[in-house]
């Protein structure tokens, strides 16, 4: 589980250094972006797998394509669903919707918690029900400030969801099956860096552009590699309750870059850090009891022969 957490947090962190860097995007529009994006990022996740271990899942996948062409048909619907969510990320700020954008992903990590409770069976701890509490009351208050649930919260929240379940349930919650995701979707990817006046043009006025579609692409394969794995190696509970942590880094990320948060938000973001917090504590309590628990069984097995010859002579 340990593993996972990390691949969590470095997805986040990763996807905070995401929003600052698609500033330096400034010349693409979100379309063009979102194709670029897609393209730069194949070959970085191709060698992200490679150094994981996970390059193998590409051929397995692509064997049980041949076994049943149906499959296809499902892949398809992921990668429509993976790419919408994609492209999202980058049309909401582009186009005055960032915040319904975010909405969503404050709103996501609930509905993670429900598919992993009623889907699944899984239970949470006390620590995590305490998160959960937290959470829902700092949605709620953001939700009842709007006033409704735009399109593109909904989206996030319940696109991101059917994703992973799906991914699940055909068994595809791999590196291995987003790599397919990214494959399927590239034809458009290409069509969209092709829309526009003279899109090329822009690499010959600004060179250094190359440079910045290939960190894109590296930042993208880091943090969007880590989340899968992420969603692989832990509940979906824990999974979903793990996402708070990107909103929180996002909001730091913009008070960094001069915004504010308004008075009437703070009952929104005050308990959604606490959630985070609550969490942060859960993995402090976790750690210190498995060292606990593993200097006890140090400390039996040092006493075990000394009592075994103890035995031997009585």
């Amino acid at each position: 589980m340990l593993k996972g957490i990390a691949y969590s947090v470095l997805a986040s962190v990763t996807f905070g250094v995401l929003y600052f860097y698609t500033q330096l995007l400034g010349a693409f529009d979100s379309e063009q972006t979102f194709g670029w994006r897609i393209i730069s990022t194949l070959p970085f996740l191709t060698l992200f797998m490679w150094l994981s271990g996970d390059l193998s899942h590409i051929q397995a996948i692509f064997k049980r394509i041949i076994a049943k062409p149906a499959l296809l048909l499902v892949l398809m619907t992921t990668s429509v669903l993976t790419s919408a969510q994609l492209w999202l990320f980058l049309w909401g700020p582009m186009h005055g919707r960032g915040l319904q954008v975010s909405l969503g992903y404050f709103l996501l990590p609930l509905v993670l918690v429900l598919a992993g409770r009623f889907l699944y069976g899984e239970k949470l701890s006390r620590f995590q029900f305490v998160a959960v509490l937290l959470a829902v009351f700092g949605v709620g208050h953001e939700i009842w400030r709007l006033g409704h649930i735009a399109w593109e919260t909904a989206l996030v929240a319940i696109g991101y969801t059917a994703y992973f379940v799906i991914r699940r349930k055909i068994k595809t919650d791999n590196l291995g099956g987003f790599w397919w995701d990214l494959l399927l979707i590239l034809p458009i990817a290409i069509f969209f860096t092709q829309t526009g006046n003279t899109p090329y043009l822009k690499f010959l006025e600004q060179p250094s552009l190359v440079l910045v579609v290939m960190g894109l692409g590296v930042l993208s394969a880091i943090g969007l590699g880590s989340y899968i794995l992420a969603s692989r190696y832990l509940p979906l509970i824990i999974f979903g309750l793990l996402g708070y942590l990107e909103p929180v880094l996002l909001a730091l990320a913009s008070l960094m870059m001069g915004e504010e948060i308004g008075t009437e938000e703070w009952l929104t973001y005050i308990p959604i850090w606490l959630a985070v917090l609550v969490l942060v504590l859960e993995g402090v309590v976790h750690v210190y009891q498995q060292r606990q628990r593993k200097e006890q069984l140090q400390l039996n097995l040092k006493h075990y022969p000394k009592r075994l010859n103890v035995d031997e002579k009585e």
